[in-house]
């Protein structure tokens, strides 16, 4: 470990602060962790196959060291950004209570061996799109896209759009238009979520010199993207159920929640850029995310309620 790993340069005394297991810990972003988890494991779930349970758990474990493993390394590289945003300054690095070289070094470890893992548990397929969504996450996202580009949610957003694809693959060997269309899914939802994240964050975006999109272009037009996506959206969300893979139980809550998903975008786009836009862009953002799990927990559901029915 380096010298630096043990300063605390946000201590109130100037004294060291040793890292713990729970530094360690955030540095794989668990809570977006959950969220890739939760998605890679309904697409392992509702393939047309059946997936022993342990080999699932394997399958899910990879997901989760993989995702955790981008984040880290998106936290080294980031340190610095990280050290100027007031919801990220406090983060493991940027406080100086772990070392930068043991941040990567976590990070390249459990990349190598959640694709190991996810190869010798399932298959090639897996393994592969799971090397996809770790070096697109690092170097197309991370190092290529976050600073330089209002697009980078856009395009950077299908790193975060590869888990119920993988999944999906792990349980069948293959990628068919269905874990495409849950690739698309998490995709187009990408960007309405972050940027109303982004609309009430502007200000720590624009202290850290991040083009994230109301900063580059303003609230009005961050607000119309908003609206486009989310209208884009709703006929990717009925996908499962248009291509077969389950029935319309999902394909109502999906028009359901879809629809409550514009009509926040709505609620965003009609008001003033004030308070009262950051407040709608807030709650915007609550539901981004009860919208995206609600979706995805209805997609097991619906086979369960099917099997049951038949």
């Amino acid at each position: 470990m380096s010298d630096t790993a043990h300063t605390f340069t946000g201590s109130i005394d100037g004294t060291a602060t040793p890292a713990r297991v729970r530094d360690y810990i955030d540095l794989l972003k668990p809570r977006v962790m959950s969220l890739v988890v939760f998605t890679g494991w309904i697409g392992v779930l509702i393939a047309p196959v059946h997936v022993h349970p342990f080999k699932t758990a394997l399958a899910v474990l990879a997901i989760a060291l993989g995702s955790g493993a981008a984040g880290a390394i998106n936290m080294w590289y980031e340190r610095d950004l990280d050290a100027l945003m007031a919801r990220t300054r406090n983060r493991p690095l940027p406080a100086g209570r772990v070392a930068p070289d043991d941040a990567l070094g976590l990070g390249v470890l459990l990349s190598i061996f959640s694709v190991l893992l996810m190869a010798v548990a399932t298959n090639l397929v897996a393994a592969a799109l799971l090397t996809a969504a770790i070096l697109f996450y690092v170097f197309i996202y991370t190092v290529w896209l976050k600073r330089r580009t209002p697009q980078n949610i856009v395009i950077g957003g299908a790193a975060g759009a590869f888990p119920p694809m993988i999944g999906w693959a792990a349980a069948t060997g293959d990628v068919s238009a269905v874990g495409i269309a849950l690739f698309l899914l998490v995709f187009l939802w990408t960007p309405p979520h972050f940027w109303a994240l982004a609309l009430y964050r502007s200000d720590d975006y624009r202290r850290a010199g991040v083009p994230m999109l109301p900063v580059v272009a303003g609230p009005r037009e961050t607000k119309r993207q908003m609206l486009i996506y989310t209208l884009l959206l709703l006929p990717v969300a009925l996908a499962p159920t248009l291509l077969g893979a389950v029935g319309w139980l999902y394909g109502a809550v999906a028009l359901a929640l879809s629809l409550g998903f514009i009509g926040h975008a709505i609620a965003v786009w009609r008001t003033a850029d004030d308070d009262t836009a950051y407040r709608a862009a807030r709650k915007m953002f609550r539901y981004s995310l009860i919208y995206l799990a609600a979706l995805f927990a209805a997609l097991p559901v619906d086979l369960v309620v099917s099997r049951i029915a038949g």
